[in-house]
């Protein structure tokens, strides 16, 4: 996985962060398409990926004993991905409440029509890493994180 500098078009929302993926042989299933928990993971890559580029890493987590952790998760797969396939992952920090949540998104395209394939969105939490139990993000959360949320429109059932 591989950061990549991209031009909006064709993205659900300004300023992505994006990331190159491609199918491999141990991702495809019985229906000979790119499994969709394949995705789900890579949208976890991505996810880390951006958040070490806005400058927070698990150290950063640790030593604040804070970390933002998924509450809910939504994923609308549209179109299959077949082995081999140039994709590109793009998030987005889409909104926080300056406390407690935030919500990111996801959207993953097929590079050689750009059609999209899949949309997700998390709904994340500060937690205390010590005790799994919600706690205020810390200022520098709050700085970093806060600094690349993209406005966006709400976000209708199962987009």
């Amino acid at each position: 996985m591989s950061a990549l500098l991209t031009d909006e078009d064709g993205w659900d929302l300004p300023r992505p962060y994006c990331v190159a993926v491609r199918p491999r042989p141990e991702h495809i299933d019985g229906l000979n398409h790119t499994n969709n928990a394949v995705y789900v993971q890579w949208c976890e890559q991505v996810a880390w990926a951006h958040s070490q580029a806005l400058g927070l890493d698990l150290c950063d987590y640790q030593a604040q004993d804070r970390a933002m952790a998924i509450a809910a998760a939504d994923y609308q797969y549209l179109l299959p991905s077949g082995e081999g396939e140039a994709l590109v992952l793009a998030t987005w920090l889409t909104g926080s409440d300056g406390r407690l949540s935030m919500e990111r998104r996801f959207q993953l395209r097929r590079e050689s029509d750009g059609a999209t394939l899949m949309r997700g969105r998390w709904q994340l939490v500060c937690i205390a890493i010590s005790s799994g139990k919600p706690r205020r993000m810390p200022e520098r959360f709050l700085a970093l994180y806060g600094a690349a949320v993209v406005e966006a429109p709400p976000s209708p059932e199962g987009r």
